[in-house]
């Protein structure tokens, strides 16, 4: 298939991770311009080389997404190097685990304005653009969290599902503009991410890891963890222009392990 976004310009935050670097790759693959963003600016380099080197265009960013003040010099730079953005990932790393009880109060703010205030504050920079083109995507990666509560994933659980809200009512706002809002929601995906909060679990129960990843294996129908370029290849379907008519949708990418209808 076709996805027709060959030129498009995409920015993918958390770009230099494991399933923001999957998606930067997949989308270059497919002939889009990525801008890789990332806290970790050795990541975001190394993927961003590694796309060049297969011939396609990229640009690393280092990006803090709890500095709002970096958007507008880093949106800019985007449209010098690669062109104004067309497809946005909004993929955000996660909090530690922790209950959702009794955490300090600036806590719960530093992870809203990393997770969702800058989703939110970024979105508002590049829509403008893509509803003067018509043509637009805005992708945003949460967490299984937001449909079935993950125990000792407090924050995440917390903050994420407010992505949820704000995702369907930007879709209906800006739908007649050609702008498509999607959410996807990962399973258990193979990354360092799974990996750490497996190691997590086994030192809180005083289990070994590979007694936790047991356990969470057998919750999953499918019954393995996910490949990142499995989840990838949803997020650059919603990309494409094939799905111009799918808007305002919760997509799961998690090998069944979402038991709720």
């Amino acid at each position: 298939m076709d996805l027709g976004i060959a030129g498009r310009t995409a920015l993918v935050l958390g770009g230099g991770g494991g399933i923001g670097g999957a998606i930067a790759q997949m989308l270059a693959e497919e002939g889009a311009k990525v801008a890789v963003a990332d806290i970790n600016a050795d990541a975001a380099k190394l993927r961003a080389e590694t796309i060049i080197d297969a011939g396609r265009q990229a640009l690393a960013l280092e990006w803090d997404l709890g500095e709002l003040g970096a958007i507008e010099g880093n949106t800019r730079a985007i449209e010098e190097s690669l062109g104004p953005v067309d497809i946005l990932v909004n993929n955000t790393g996660g909090p530690p685990p922790s209950p959702v009880l009794g955490q300090d109060p600036t806590v719960w703010i530093n992870y809203f304005q990393s997770m969702v205030l800058s989703v939110i504050a970024i979105t508002d920079s590049v829509v403008p653009g893509m509803r003067s083109r018509g043509w637009g995507r805005v992708i945003t990666s949460t967490s299984s969290g937001v449909i079935a509560p993950i125990p000792n994933l407090g924050l995440s659980n917390a903050l994420r599902a407010g992505l949820l809200g704000w995702s369907k009512t930007l879709a209906r706002e800006v739908a007649a503009d050609g702008v498509t809002c999607n959410v996807v929601v990962p399973g258990r995906i193979g990354t360092q991410r799974t990996e750490f909060l497996d190691r997590a679990k086994a030192e809180r129960e005083g289990k070994t890891v590979e007694q936790v990843s047991a356990a969470s294996l057998a919750t999953i129908p499918a019954g393995r963890y996910g490949n990142p370029r499995e989840y990838a290849s949803m997020v650059a379907f919603l990309a494409s222009a094939p799905a111009s008519y799918v808007t305002g949708s919760l997509v799961r990418v998690d090998g069944g392990l979402i038991a709720s209808l």
